[in-house]
Formats: C-alpha cells, sequence, structure tokens
C-alpha cells in the first residue's frame, strides 16, 4: 500500500520506500524539513523497520540470479538509460536536493547531479571494458574472473546524498548485484526520485531498492541480514565501527568512507593568490564536505600575506537562500548539527584557542553559522584534530617541510590533502610521505572517476572509484588450465 504522493515546491515525490519495482509505505513517519526554512515541513517521509529491511533483502535476494546472470551489455543498457532520465531531469533533482540539503542549487545543477548520470555511464562502459588479468605458470594458463557477489546494502550521508548514492550503487548494479539503498534521513527525497527513475527505465523487480528511515532502526536490520553480501557505507567512524562489527559477524566485506580533517598547506612559493582563494572555497556548502581542507599550514614566511589574501576572499562570500544563484555559503544542515559545530567553537575558546575571526551563530532565521578562523593554542587542540564538518577552519604555521608533513599526518584521519607549491620536486617528495587517499596540487576536487577513492586511519577502509569498486563488488576466482587442454 503507498501514500499519496507530496509536491515539494512544484515536484511531485513520493514518500514511500521501493520495493520489488512497488511503493510502500510505513506505519510510522518521520518529518523532513527544509534547512532553508526549518518551519518548512517537506514531506512526512516513510519510516522503516525490521520488516521493511527484510522485505526489501527478500527482494533482492530473488532478483539478484537473473540480474546476475544478465550479459555485461544488457545490465550496461539499464543503468545507461537511467543516465538520461536523470539528465532529462536534473533541474528537478537539483531543486528538492537543494530543498532538502540546502547545498547550492546552481552547484547542484552544473556538477552534483550531473556527476549522478556520469556515474552510471562510467561504470557501465568499465564494466563492458574489463580485461582479465591472464598469464601462464607451472604448465597452465591462469585467468581472473569476477563474479557478481550478492545482495548490497548501500548507506548513504545527507551530504550530496543524490550523487554518493550513485557513486556506490552504480558499480554495485554494474558488477550484477542486486541492491537495497538507505539515505540518511535528513535528506532523503533526492533518492526517492531516483527510484521514479529507476521505474521508468524498467530495471527489472527487486534489482534496484530503496528503504527510508533511521539507522538504529532499518540500519541495523539491514546490516545485519546474513543474505547481504556486501556493505558500503559513508558517514561517521563511530557508526562506522558499528557497521563493521556488523558485517564481520556475517564474514561480509565493507567499505566504509568516515569523513576527514585534511590538511591546506601553502609553501613560501605558492601561487599565494590562487592559494587564498581555494582556501577561501573550503567555507562552501557550509563546510559540509569531507574533503576540504580544513586545516591550513602555511610556511611562517607567508603566513601574514596569505592571511591577509585569504580574508579578502573570503569577504566576497554571500551567506544566503541557497536556490539564489548569488549564495555562496549554504545554511547547515539541521539544529543538531548547527548546534554540534557551535559547540566545538565554543570549547575552542574555553580552551584558550584563537578565534581570527567569525565564531558565532549568525542571528538571523535559518541554520546558518559565520565563516570562522581559529589559530588553536597547539596542535593537540580539539578543534584541530576532530572533524567539525562545518565553516570551520584552523591555522598553523610551520617552518619547513619536515616540519609540514608532521602536522598533516597528525591527526587520526587520512582522506584528503591539499598542496600549494610551484616545486615539482617537494610534491613528489610529499606525496610519497602524506597519509591520505587522494592528493590534490594546487587544485581541488578535480575527480577522475577511474581513480581510486578512500581514506586512511578513522577516514575509512576500502576503495571505491574504477575497477577498485567493480572488484569490491564482486568475488575474484582464479581459472587454472593446464596447457594442452583442447578446446571443443
Amino acid at each position: 500500500m503507498s501514500s499519496p504522493r507530496v509536491d515539494v515546491d512544484g515536484v511531485n515525490v513520493s514518500p514511500d520506500h521501493y520495493i520489488n519495482a512497488e511503493r510502500i509505505a510505513s506505519s510510522r513517519t518521520f518529518e523532513d524539513r527544509s534547512p532553508l526554512d526549518w518551519t518548512w515541513k517537506l514531506a512526512d517521509v516513510a519510516r522503516a523497520g525490521s520488516v521493511e529491511a527484510d522485505l526489501a533483502v527478500t527482494a533482492a535476494e530473488a532478483a539478484f540470479p537473473a540480474w546476475s546472470t544478465r550479459s555485461l551489455e544488457e545490465r550496461g543498457a539499464y543503468l545507461e538509460r537511467l543516465a538520461e532520465l536523470i539528465d532529462r531531469d536534473v533541474d528537478q533533482l537539483a531543486h528538492v536536493e537543494c530543498l532538502d540539503m540546502a547545498m547550492l542549487e546552481e552547484s547542484l545543477k552544473r556538477r552534483v547531479i550531473a556527476r549522478g548520470a556520469r556515474n552510471f555511464r562510467a561504470y557501465a562502459e568499465l564494466a563492458r571494458n574489463y580485461e582479465p588479468r591472464r598469464w601462464t605458470s607451472n604448465g597452465t594458463a591462469n585467468t581472473v574472473l569476477r563474479m557478481p557477489a550478492g545482495p548490497t546494502v548501500v548507506i548513504t550521508p545527507w551530504n550530496a546524498p543524490f550523487m554518493l548514492s550513485t557513486w556506490k550503487c552504480a558499480p554495485a548494479l554494474a558488477a550484477g548485484n542486486t541492491v537495497v539503498l538507505k539515505p540518511a534521513e535528513w535528506s532523503p527525497l533526492s533518492c526517492s526520485m531516483l527510484m521514479d527513475l529507476v521505474e521508468e527505465a524498467e530495471f527489472p523487480p527487486g534489482v534496484f531498492n530503496l528503504v527510508q528511515g533511521f539507522g538504529n532502526e532499518v540500519g541495523v536490520a539491514l546490516v545485519g541480514d546474513p543474505r547481504v553480501r556486501r556493505i558500503s557505507f559513508t558517514g561517521s567512524p563511530e557508526t562506522g565501527r558499528f557497521i563493521g562489527e556488523a558485517a564481520a559477524q556475517n564474514l561480509v566485506p565493507f567499505t566504509a568512507e568516515l569523513g576527514g580533517k585534511g590538511p591546506f598547506i601553502v609553501f613560501a612559493d605558492a601561487d599565494l593568490d590562487a592559494a587564498a582563494e581555494k582556501a577561501a572555497v573550503m567555507y562552501d556548502d557550509g563546510g559540509q564536505v569531507c574533503l576540504a581542507g580544513t586545516r591550513l599550514l602555511v610556511e611562517a614566511s607567508v603566513r601574514d600575506a596569505f592571511v591577509e589574501r585569504f580574508l579578502v576572499a573570503t569577504k566576497r562570500h554571500v551567506l544566503g537562500d541557497s536556490r539564489e544563484p548569488a549564495t555562496t555559503i549554504s545554511p547547515l544542515i539541521h539544529p543538531e548539527h548547527l548546534a554540534r559545530v557551535d559547540g566545538f567553537v565554543k570549547r575552542a575558546k574555553v580552551n584558550g584557542d584563537t578565534v581570527v575571526f567569525g565564531g558565532q551563530r549568525l542571528k538571523r532565521d535559518g541554520l546558518w553559522y559565520e565563516p570562522t578562523l581559529i589559530e588553536p593554542k597547539s596542535n593537540d587542540s580539539e578543534i584541530v584534530q576532530r572533524e567539525v564538518f562545518g565553516p570551520v577552519l584552523t591555522l598553523q604555521s610551520f617552518a619547513d617541510e619536515t616540519e609540514a608533513a608532521a602536522l598533516a599526518n597528525s591527526t587520526a584521519y587520512g582522506l584528503s590533502a591539499i598542496i600549494y607549491t610551484s616545486s615539482e620536486a617537494r610534491t613528489e617528495r610529499l606525496g610519497a610521505v602524506l597519509r591520505a587517499g587522494t592528493i590534490w596540487v594546487n587544485c581541488f576536487l578535480v575527480r577522475d572517476l577511474t581513480a581510486p577513492f578512500g581514506g586512511t586511519g578513522i577516514s575509512g577502509i576500502g576503495r571505491e572509484g574504477g575497477d577498485y569498486a567493480l572488484d569490491f563488488y564482486s568475488d575474484l576466482k582464479t581459472l587454472q588450465i593446464k596447457e594442452g587442454t583442447t578446446h571443443g
């Protein structure tokens, strides 16, 4: 039984789950409100528990044999058809996601939602073009083959929910797995819209399912189901540890991307104007970007010159309605998250860390927090060592390359790093020693979908992207044929 669809500022959206190609309501719901105006309730969304989790995994399990034995060309055709539908509906998807989690609508249209279509196309092509490793040894011809692993659970965060869901689901589907997707409860609507497109693309029932609700209810049931053969999660280290324990009980491989505390390293030989402009970009989307370089590490000899430029670049930011093209900094996702960010800054002040600028919630309607820069009392300060996930950066100086590397590697995280320098030799030296899954030099957020993506330390386990993802969603086997075996 399904619920009536809801009008979300002119866009028709289902608040229900999508299981076995049907919209299914729940007896309970949860409120989904807009960060742009917390009094604005977008929808009452179906709230799943163990019953819905069982239905979804049952559907995925039943659909797996037929989906897994379809040819790569057949599965790829479904993914490419879905990509075409995403391209068609970019504006509507971007508008609803903007209302749901407050990311800038222009950015969603131009970059983020369109990336969802790219994900499906890229993995359709990568799966088709896979070339098995072949070699001879010990009198045998060896071939590494991929086998679809089975029903897969994908749990995604509230920031960029549509893009991150497609980033995980596309390789799982291309590899021949069936999927149960659970988006974050703070921003579920664009993933529900994705299911409308899945239906329009005529995916077979049970291949791609959606359940909505809370992690401690439906999430627990999904990750603990012994029929699930792969789990992919993006979120906090605390939840990642719990999912890891559940996966271990059933010996299920899982990947986890768990946030970051990236260093943004600026050397004296860098283009300081370019570095300062890019550093100010770290405040975009309210700082709610796991890959952001939130620890500014600046060579002492150019500290003042860099800070002067950084202040100028930061003052050009516009905090406002994410639907307006002029806005560059969006509000935070939820009152709880706003309180969390503010709590970090308040504790930093008590700790004796210096607030260079910002440090306050804006006295206006909405969930905005000022762009904030803090100079910590020591590298051990909480504001340096823990992920804030808001518009809060720290500023530290270093004397030389050795100290820069030591500071960069001094947290438990290791998702990304950014370096600004004109020295190729320095880039190679630092690239070899920095503990980070992705290192950008004189740029930021440039992504090649075939490159591995993931973190070290508490930033995560495993790698996504390209063949790395397709291998994760597959069971690999080696076929050995004795030389001289005849054909026929």
